[in-house]
């Protein structure tokens, strides 16, 4: 996630800027919190205490993760400590600061909206298990169909050096990198490919109608999708065929519908 802060000089930038070497506290759990951070260099573990006093990391983030964020959209304590994994540096965003970046920077409204949308599920999941309430029609319906890990056995994405990403049997396969901040892993996990960081979180997806197939460009990618060269419009889907020519940020990949 790119930030950009608007101020009058290069000075007044710095008043964002925090650094923390390996090993120091960010923010304690039960702080007060007036700011959220978004990582620049390095990376941070969020850390948090059980029952027995011992400490369960929850998630490692690095350069362009966010973290910190319920406070400002709650006004409560912090719920985890945040603490530098490797020497890092982070801008810290205050309320105006985080209103502003709203208007400007939709990548990071989307990514709390699915962060948020995950709490609650797995929020509901948990009170059905402790009161034993039964699941959703939409919920039953989703475990007994097809696991979105089952894999097509031809329909792949393949690097330029033979790496081979198969698509999901379902009608829809995510393509991006895995989030630690929300927990969200597309179905095609570009990172091993992507050591410049250009493939957004949630990038794109490859959706299929009938024996169809079509590529759409996620709201808040920020690096652009690609197919022959061309780069595609937001939202709006572009037809794929055999031998086609995929670029996601920097990751370039060729659509295959047929075995070789």
């Amino acid at each position: 996630m790119k930030v950009v802060l608007k101020s009058g000089s290069a000075a007044a930038f710095q008043d964002f800027v925090g650094r923390a070497p390996a090993g120091q506290t960010i923010f304690q759990e039960g702080d007060v919190g007036t700011e959220m951070y978004v990582i620049q260099s390095g990376s941070v573990e969020l850390v948090k205490k059980t029952r027995r006093g011992d400490e369960k990391v929850l998630a490692t983030l690095e350069k362009g993760d966010f973290f910190g964020e319920m406070s400002i959209l709650e006004d409560v304590p912090r719920t985890a400590t945040a603490r530098a994994k490797t020497d890092c540096e982070y801008i810290r965003i205050n309320q105006s600061t985080f209103d502003e970046m709203l208007r400007h920077n939709t990548e990071i409204a989307v990514r709390m909206l699915r962060k948020l949308s995950r709490r609650l599920r797995e929020t509901t999941k948990l009170l059905e298990e402790t009161t034993g309430m039964a699941p959703s029609l939409e919920e039953a319906s989703e475990a007994s169909s097809p696991s979105s890990s089952v894999r097509h056995r031809t329909h792949r994405l393949v690097g330029e050096t033979g790496e081979e990403f198969f698509l999901s049997t379902q009608d829809e396969t995510t393509i991006g990198r895995i989030d630690p901040v929300t927990g969200i892993q597309p179905d095609v996990d570009l990172a091993q490919l992507d050591t410049q960081r250009s493939v957004s979180r949630r990038h794109s997806k490859i959706t299929r109608s009938g024996t169809s197939f079509f590529v759409v460009e996620e709201i808040g990618t920020m690096n652009g999708t690609f197919v022959n060269g061309v780069r595609i419009q937001t939202g709006q889907p572009v037809t794929i065929k055999d031998g086609d020519r995929l670029r996601f940020g920097l990751v370039d990949l060729t659509f295959k519908a047929k075995r070789s």
